[in-house]
């Protein structure tokens, strides 16, 4: 399907962040970090924030132009698991509880967790959230936003790398061609999460 795309800029931030906070209300991951409808309605959209940030500063943010759907993708060097970047690493859990939510524990141990299956030793393009509006999801949009950036990373020979936090996600990404790294992630009293992982294709 044709689906008009562009890079977000800090303009965009508001758009992404009710996006993703949105997006992400009913998940299964989201449901564990922020346990309760109203607690998650009432503080999710912090983490959603916080996330933005990140990514706009250090990343790329890729919108469509209806506003329906965004996508969040970080580069990850090859180099990017040595041990001084890792001990530097090990606070950014912490400093994000700090901002989020600092007496939910969830949000500094998802980070920790997430960070401790992430594959180092090659150069990749994470893909840390795809949010699209309720309204709207089914509709390809999704996939659409996908092979905007994978289409680039077959150009490039970039792998790809995510965290499915559904089994419906998961669907979506194996059509576009990620695998499965091999045991999915068993979040404490909560939900899996699926690691995924994708070669370019020539």
């Amino acid at each position: 399907m044709g689906v008009a795309i562009r890079t977000a800029d800090e303009g965009d931030r508001e758009l992404v962040v009710r996006l993703l906070d949105e997006a992400f209300q009913d998940d299964p991951v989201s449901g564990w970090v922020f346990p309760g409808d109203e607690y998650r309605r009432a503080t999710h959209h912090r983490l959603m924030a916080a996330f933005t940030e990140i990514v706009l500063a250090e990343g790329r943010i890729d919108v469509t132009e209806d506003g329906s759907a965004c996508a969040l993708w970080l580069p990850v060097p090859a180099e990017e698991h040595d041990d001084e970047e890792h001990d530097d690493e090990d606070d950014g859990p912490a400093r994000l509880r700090a901002v989020v939510d600092p007496a939910n524990e969830r949000v500094e141990l998802i980070g920790r967790l997430t960070a401790e299956i992430h594959p180092a030793g090659r150069a990749h393009e994470y893909l840390w959230m795809i949010g699209v509006t309720p309204k709207r999801q089914g509709e390809g949009i999704g996939g659409a936003l996908l092979r905007h950036v994978l289409d680039r990373c077959d150009r490039e020979g970039l792998p790809a790398y995510l965290e499915a936090s559904s089994v419906r996600s998961s669907a979506l990404y194996e059509r576009l061609g990620f695998e499965f790294t091999g045991r999915p992630l068993d979040l404490p009293d909560g939900p899996q999460m699926w690691p995924m992982w994708r070669d370019p294709r020539n």
